[in-house]
């Protein structure tokens, strides 16, 4: 057996091999010859030779990869690259709220480790122009104003944000191709074609003296695109084939098994579609984004002879970024102002709208409700829902289909047609991706931890070690130096929400108030002292809102004034004149009693006047 290994290993010194023989000089034991010894050699041999391997790899600059968001969540994509004293951030995206943010409007990434470093940072590299990888962008520039880089839609979409935000001036914008690299300091970013639900969606090679880190971006494997630009395959295997050091891969479809749809196939739907909705208007909702959708709602709307209307700011934002820069193809007069849509037969609109998702205020939304100033819905409406709810929005969608059926309209959504693909890629894919560029190491990113953990499972059935697997979390610095990688420290990260112009003053206090006011309501209590005298001269009077109907409980109401008054007739003078005392003993009185009496807890809020 020790014949067998020493036949396998690299030369070693002199030393070395004396070393290694020396075992054979021994009297073989019956221990030695026991299953479970033979065994135990067996099983080390590989790790030992891996050991060897690694130490005669020479190490290299270590590359720092520092992820901010993305990870076990959905949205708020960006992550840092770090190398000696240069670092670049892919992608800047946001995240939309959860039901336990209330008031909150969106939530971007913690800029904290960024801004520490602000100097050391070459720029910014987008990979497509979706809100989860461009949103947090405006507000990171404002912050930290550096170079940006990507593909002409992305570059367009992305100056429409600034110049909300009134820095467009201000900001380095840079239009990059596919194939073409731009230089970040001691590292290189290479843009590579891939297909997505956006036109002019890339992948990165990122070169670094450590070796090259593929970033897959958000993709998909698309044969048959609207736009006819495959993904760039060949330039994936040739940097597999040349030696990929890691490879980060989008997990959002990780639990998918087979292959993604192409696009297509939903322009086949809509021609059905439409020849089924003969003499009703049709109102089609999908993602403002996926202008792929756009163009194929349109090619049916000029094969059918409707006009189209559009519907939603953001809808219109994107449409007309795409016709500018010629990736939305729109027949002369096709697109009529919403203005002159009723001078038009039901039978000859389409209305493109937002609202897939079953947001509060779309214009789909306020249709179902109808509370649209221009549209009402009605049983000669044929409408599609042309997208698949994110997880957490699927209640939103359902009570608008249900208003819309109330409504006598008929409905179609992604699970009665083929209305709808998926962006990303499913399990044929991951692994062909993972086939053509042979990665040493393997971090799955964008999506939840259970997207993530599918997808390292994946990388390990097409063979890669486990140990070469990282799931990391958002804040993780992950260093390698060619030969290993490793999680080694954690930088500041996490969520900061943005309410109206407030970015960050929206904290964990604050939420936690606000679910407390929306599930028990208020209760203020207002009393006024004279301080000379340190008397009650005024109330107390009690004021609710959210709690009951105060019409309906007075008794309570009567009873919560006695309460009050009773606790401060056994206040003592100084209590009296220590106020935040004053307001702590009857905030308790007050609360214990409610409890006893109504089993709730609403926020109180005592106000002493001055008088």
């Amino acid at each position: 057996m020790n014949e067998n290994n020493s036949a396998k290993t690299p030369r070693r010194s002199p030393a070395a091999k004396k070393e290694t023989a020396s075992p054979k000089k021994l009297p073989r034991t019956a221990s030695a010859k026991s299953p479970s010894a033979k065994t135990k050699a067996a099983s080390d041999a590989p790790k030992q030779k891996r050991t060897r391997q690694q130490s005669k790899e020479i190490r290299k600059t270590p590359v720092r990869i520092i992820p901010l968001g993305g990870l076990n969540e959905i949205g708020k994509n960006m992550t840092v690259f770090e190398c000696s004293n240069d670092m670049f951030i892919l992608d800047c995206g946001l995240a939309f709220p959860d039901a336990d943010m209330p008031g909150v409007d969106i939530v971007i990434p913690d800029f904290t480790y960024v801004e520490r470093n602000a100097d050391k940072i070459r720029g910014i590299v987008i990979t497509h122009g979706h809100e989860d990888h461009i949103g947090g962008l405006a507000y990171l520039l404002k912050k930290v104003n550096v170079p940006v880089y990507a593909t002409r839609l992305t570059i367009g979409l992305i100056e429409g944000k600034l110049k909300e935000q009134g820095i467009l001036n201000m900001v380095k914008l840079n239009i990059v191709e596919p194939r073409k690299t731009v230089k970040m300091g001691c590292m290189a970013v290479e843009f590579i074609k891939v297909n997505h639900s956006i036109p002019d969606a890339v992948g990165m090679a990122i070169h670094t003296p450590a070796g090259v880190i593929v970033h897959t971006g958000d993709f998909k494997v698309d044969y048959s695109p609207i736009d006819g630009n495959i993904i760039d395959i060949a330039r994936f295997g040739e940097l597999g084939s040349k030696g990929v050091l890691a490879l980060m891969a989008d997990s959002t479809n990780a639990e998918r098994t087979g292959y993604t749809r192409s696009e297509r196939t939903v322009g086949e739907s809509f021609d059905r579609l439409f020849k089924k909705a003969e003499g009703k208007r049709i109102i089609i909702a999908t993602f403002s984004s996926n202008i792929h959708r756009v163009q194929q709602i349109i090619n049916a709307a000029e094969r059918y002879g409707r006009k189209v209307a559009v519907f939603g700011r953001s809808m219109v934002n994107v449409i007309n970024t795409a016709i500018e820069l010629g990736y939305l193809e729109v027949p002369d007069n096709l697109i009529i102002d919403i203005e002159m849509m009723n001078r038009y037969e039901n039978e000859c609109i389409v209305l493109i709208t937002t609202g897939s998702q079953g947001e509060p205020m779309s214009a789909l939304t306020r249709m179902a409700m109808n509370e649209h100033r221009k549209v009402n819905i009605t049983p000669m409406d044929f409408i599609i829902i042309s997208a698949t709810p994110i997880p957490g929005n699927e209640k939103y969608v359902t009570r608008v289909v249900n208003e819309l059926m109330k409504s006598g309209a008929e409905v179609v959504y992604e699970a009665m047609y083929e209305v709808h693909v998926s962006g990303h890629a499913c399990q044929e894919e991951l692994k062909l991706m993972q086939a053509l560029t042979k990665p040493k190491f393997f971090i799955p990113v964008h999506g939840e931890y259970k997207h993530l953990q599918k997808h390292a499972d994946l990388a390990v059935q097409m063979g890669m070690a486990r140990e070469n697997v990282i799931i990391a979390e958002i804040g993780n610095v992950i260093e390698t130096d060619g030969v290993s990688m490793k999680i080694v420290s954690q930088v500041p990260s996490g969520r900061i929400l943005v309410d109206g112009l407030g970015v960050g003053d929206v904290g964990s206090i604050v939420l936690r108030d606000r679910k407390h006011l929306a599930q028990d309501g208020l209760i203020i209590i207002v009393i006024g002292i004279e301080r000379a005298a340190n008397e009650v001269v005024a109330g107390p009077d009690i004021i609710s809102r959210g709690f009951v109907y105060v019409r309906e409980s007075e008794e309570l109401f009567v009873q919560a004034k006695n309460v009050l008054n009773n606790t401060l007739a056994n206040c003592s003078y100084s209590e009296m004149r220590e106020w935040n005392t004053l307001k702590g003993k009857l905030r308790d009185a007050l609360s214990d009693y409610i409890y006893q009496k109504t089993k709730r807890s609403p926020m109180i809020l005592p106000i002493i006047m001055e008088l």
